[in-house]
């Protein structure tokens, strides 16, 4: 029989299956061989609260072992680490962001969300506490797109649109998104409205692939994010004083009410990246250049802060990095996948800042002058080297041993260093429904850049900004450490699955970041030594409509000696403490959980959900102790459903509820103690949300 009309539709078939294998070989590259891997699917997200409109930060608390924070602490931790989070989308490194407020990706381009973490293989460097591989819609799959309005709560407002297709050879995907609020960060009270907190939030995404022919294709991946928040303020806050203990003595202010206080913070970040993939035969390889811009301006209340803090300062970081990535696989037979690759990263950032200061009597520390402004601009580099190589060795049909190493090189400004890290992984499959997995892994993590704390501790000598007398401060250093990691997973019928996995990492010089002032930015740290370990246990059960999930992780962190930027961020009370005693991390969250449930009722096209996120509470100082006790535990409760109505003849429109905190729960993430916390966050309390998606 001849064709139909449409003669195309065999070609664009043929233009799919080609995208498909593409993908598959693309995937054989850089295979997460022994780590542990968990999934977040595009379902998956529509079981979750609020959908795809969801922050990226909210998503990972439900992968086990990540802890939530709040938003200035760095929103989320991996197995008790502060940071040190590797970004990919579609495999190809995302240089990192200015740790802040808002997140530059947005959910709503994802197919599926992988976490990768344990003894990770040699291709993964540098950041690697856990690595968050974001693979996007495509146009050739998920042809059609919709637009969404959703809000609620908080005057919350969050319209969106994802468009994707396909012409010839050319797949293309784009979405954006807007979103206003009060409730921008959290609340530094137990209320549940906060004071001074909105915020205007701008993303926007695109990827374009172009099929060269069956064995190529260049693809190109950008995005862009803008935020602007307004820093929600504490009624009743007292006067500050002087180093005499008398109250600060500013000009014209007599007093100050501090649910007035005007504080701002401005984010962007944008990337770009364009890759090009090939098969020769049994050689695979993807080529990447990328760039990234990252950029946090924070305004403070120029008379309210000194009223209160005694500093005023308006600080600006910025961070460009460029770079290359090189990742290939080679099949020698059928025992023998050789793998290796290189990436290249230049980075350069910028610390500018005008800061406010209040001069003091050296003897007394009284107030002996009125506020002056110092001016300080820094520029610092580096450059991150990093090579590997690495054989997977298939030695029966059910054991596989992945071996090899990586040789990285990092130079900055500050510092030169580099490592030789052996990895080797193995999997075993006991029968059809068991699988265990171990391995070890030597990470070398150099500091975050745009982090480090810059600038001459000189110029605040006898001020309300000096540095503490008689400490050193001394360079931030990379971290050097030996990870052990060993889980199983068993299938006890074909619904249901459940992962038990362990791990241990012992480290020198260990990492760890934290706000030492008003300003809502993190500086990185080192502890001479330091140990995480954790149990992680994970379940799912899908069946019919019916899908659940439950993660617990019980972990711990710990670390001792500060032996970095010392003097610019410690007190002589917590430095001397943490000199001759180990103290828990101030992230470490002893038990973490994530439950979930839905249940898709076909016939009304209803799907009721519920979700838990539960944690023990993060750490506060006490008695003297830095980090020694933790805050209360919480387990926040949300519930929702979407609605279809094609029974309706609206086969195209799809609505959402959504009730965050259901039992309004009062719970603190952070109190204001601890080391590198400057200010109580509150967690969200009971909030409506809603919306509609049309799709076309």
């Amino acid at each position: 029989m001849p064709a139909p009309s449409g003669v195309d539709q065999p070609v664009q078939m043929q233009e799919i299956t080609v995208v498909g294998q593409l993908d598959q070989s693309r995937q054989e590259i850089v295979p997460s061989l022994g780590a542990t891997v968990y999934t977040i699917d595009q379902q998956e997200i529509q079981n979750m609260t609020a959908g795809d409109n969801i922050p990226l930060s909210k998503l990972v608390l439900r992968f086990p072992g990540v802890t939530q924070d709040s938003e200035g602490s760095g929103s989320f931790h991996v197995r008790d680490e502060h940071a040190n989070v590797q970004y990919r989308i579609n495999d190809v490194l995302i240089p990192e962001s200015i740790t802040s407020f808002g997140s530059q990706f947005d959910t709503r381009f994802a197919e599926n969300v992988d976490l990768i973490t344990g003894a990770l293989p040699a291709q993964y460097g540098f950041r690697t506490s856990g690595v968050l591989d974001i693979h996007t819609k495509s146009g050739a799959f998920n042809p059609g797109g919709d637009v969404e309005m959703y809000g609620g709560s908080h005057s919350a407002l969050n319209p969106s649109f994802q468009y994707g297709g396909s012409q010839g050879k050319l797949n293309y995907y784009f979405s954006g998104s807007y979103l206003q609020n009060d409730l921008g960060i959290e609340n530094p009270t137990s209320s549940s409205d906060a004071i001074h907190d909105h915020t205007d939030q701008y993303r926007g995404f695109a990827y374009l692939s172009y099929v060269i022919d069956d064995t190529s294709r260049l693809s190109l991946i950008a995005g862009e994010a803008y935020n602007q928040f307004q820093i929600p303020n504490t009624p009743g806050q007292p006067a500050g004083v002087d180093g005499a203990g008398n109250p600060f003595t500013i000009p014209g202010v007599t007093s100050f009410d501090s649910s007035t206080l005007n504080e701002s913070q401005r984010e962007q970040n944008n990337f770009e990246v364009l890759a090009y993939q090939k098969t020769i035969d049994d050689f695979n390889f993807q080529l990447s250049v990328f760039n990234s811009y990252s950029a946090v301006n924070f305004n403070p209340d120029a008379l309210g802060d000194l009223y209160f803090n005694g500093v005023a300062g308006k600080l600006n970081r910025s961070v460009m990095s460029n770079g290359l990535q090189f990742d290939s696989s080679y099949d020698i037979n059928d025992s023998h996948t050789l793998r290796g690759g290189v990436l290249l990263n230049a980075q350069g950032a910028t610390q500018t800042a005008n800061t406010t200061v209040i001069p003091e009597d050296p003897a007394t520390g009284a107030q002996n002058g009125l506020p002056f402004s110092v001016f300080s601009r820094d520029y610092s580099t580096a450059y991150s080297y990093g090579i590997y190589l690495q054989d997977e060795w298939k030695i029966t049909k059910a054991l596989t041993l992945n071996y090899g190493g990586r040789f990285d090189i990092y130079q900055s400004s500050q510092i030169r260093q580099n490592q030789i890290s052996p990895r080797i992984n193995a999997t075993y499959k006991i029968d059809k429904t068991t699988t265990i997995h171990g391995g070890y892994a030597s990470y070398f993590t150099p500091p975050p850049l745009e982090n480090i704390p810059q600038g001459s501790v000189s110029q605040f000598v006898n001020t309300t900004n000096a540095a503490t007398p008689g400490l050193p401060n001394s360079p931030v250093m990379s971290e050097r450490a030996h990870y052990f990691d060993l889980g199983i997973v068993h299938n006890f019928t074909p619904a249901y699955q459940m992962g038990l996995d362990g791990y241990y990492k012992v480290s020198q010089n260990t990492l760890d970041d934290g706000q030492f002032g008003a300003a809502p930015i993190l500086s990185a740290f080192n502890y001479r030594r330091g140990q995480i370990c954790g149990v992680e246990l994970s379940q799912s059960y899908t069946k019919g409509g019916f899908s659940a999930y439950g993660n617990i992780a019980v972990e711990q962190g710990i670390g001792t000696q500060v032996n970095s930027a010392q003097s610019v961020l410690f007190g002589p009370d917590d430095y001397n403490y943490i000199a001759s005693h180990y103290i828990y991390l101030d992230h470490s969250q002893s038990f973490t959980g994530s439950f979930g449930l839905s249940y898709n009722i076909q016939q009304t096209e209803t799907k009721p959900y519920l979700e838990m996120i539960c944690g023990s509470g993060l750490r506060t100082d006490i008695d003297g102790v830095p980090n020694g006790g933790s805050l209360p535990a919480y387990d926040s409760v949300n519930i929702g459903f979407t609605q279809g109505f094609k029974w309706a003849g609206l086969e195209h429109l799809t609505a959402r509820f959504d009730v965050v905190n259901v039992g309004d729960q009062i719970y603190e993430l952070r109190d204001g103690s601890g080391v590198g916390v400057f200010a109580p966050q509150f967690g969200q309390r009971r909030s409506f949300y809603g919306g509609l998606t049309y799709s076309f």
